[in-house]
């Protein structure tokens, strides 16, 4: 019987006993575990295969918990709390002195989320305290977005899968550091940095990298959210000539593409992606997982829009991308 279910009592006793348990949330499915214990945390890094030095994103229910695991929280903070919380935005803060290192890679800070699915929300209140959750897969693949791709990820091997639907946002949250003088956009995720800037009434610095950023969190590295198929990205002309030459050499081609006139292509099966920004995030990893898995030698994805709704999406492109096409 596969471990997937909506029992809340069965999730609290396991997080409870230090196992881990499969969440959702309205970004990804989390991989959870209690992020007071380090040997709880330890068992995410280990099914996950993640780096230990990769800090990960404490889960909390709500403001009134901030305090319990940051100190010296500035103004801002409590803004985008009030503002977008619950929701997909990930505040990173200092942390309080009793935060295990294990969560946070060694630094002396700490990302913060309080999650708006009402199955997780409800599991946190209950829980009390704070859940360390990654997305739940293994390191640096694409991330799931519904129980069945937790499943599909770590089998029996992961006691409960808590089913909470497809995930509404489909990428991850937003990540915003709190820790210097100006507040700064470590990752592009479902709150648009526009969004945040209006409710601060500044400009958001935009780190992409570690180097700039100068704090390790979640999704900066170059190569994430990946499939284990090659994925070229690219403009739709390019993919077409692409597309030809492999099937010419015998190889199975999917093309993903958003062009609406596109009909067919010669040797390739194509998939139509959402014109829309929220919808295109809402079914990207699910598109990948589904065209992931050996049925075939390439993925040819047409490079989405570069306007600023699209942002969080090209961020992930970018990042799952193997290569690219001009």
């Amino acid at each position: 019987m596969r471990p997937i279910s909506t029992d809340l009592d069965q999730a609290l006793a396991l997080l409870q006993a230090g196992e881990l348990v499969g969440i959702p949330t309205e970004t990804v499915y989390g991989l959870a575990a209690d992020a007071s214990r380090p040997d709880a945390v330890a068992k995410i890094f280990a099914m996950k295969g993640r780096p230990a030095d990769h800090p990960v994103i404490v889960h909390i229910a709500g403001r009134q918990q901030l305090a319990d695991w940051a100190q010296d929280i500035p103004d801002a903070a409590w803004k985008l709390a009030d503002a977008f919380w619950p929701g997909s935005l990930t505040l990173i803060l200092r942390r309080k002195p009793h935060v295990p290192d294990a969560v946070t890679g060694g630094q002396d800070t700490v990302g913060l989320r309080a999650p708006a699915h009402p199955l997780t929300h409800a599991l946190l209140e209950h829980f009390g305290g704070g859940l360390a959750a990654p997305s739940a897969n293994q390191f640096g693949h694409v991330s799931p977005t519904t129980a069945e791709h937790v499943y599909n990820e770590f089998g029996d091997a992961l006691g409960l899968i808590l089913d909470g639907g497809p995930c509404t946002v489909g990428v991850e949250s937003t990540i915003v550091g709190l820790t210097d003088d100006h507040p700064t956009l470590l990752r592009p995720g479902g709150i648009s940095a526009e969004a945040i800037e209006a409710v601060l009434g500044v400009k958001l610095i935009h780190h992409e990298k570690p180097t700039t950023a100068k704090l390790r969190v979640s999704g900066l590295l170059d190569s994430h959210y990946a499939p284990r198929t090659p994925l070229l990205v690219g403009p739709l002309a390019a993919l077409e000539a692409e597309a030809y030459q492999r099937f010419e050499a015998g190889q199975r081609v999917a093309l993903l593409h958003h062009s609406q006139m596109l009909q067919a292509v010669c040797g390739a099966e194509c998939h139509a992606m959402p014109l829309n920004a929220e919808a295109y995030a809402r079914v990207l990893y699910a598109t990948l997982r589904e065209h992931d898995g050996g049925r075939f030698d390439v993925l040819l994805l047409e490079q989405p829009p570069q306007a600023a709704a699209w942002l969080a999406v090209n961020d992930r492109v970018k990042r799952a991308a193997s290569g690219w096409l001009a």
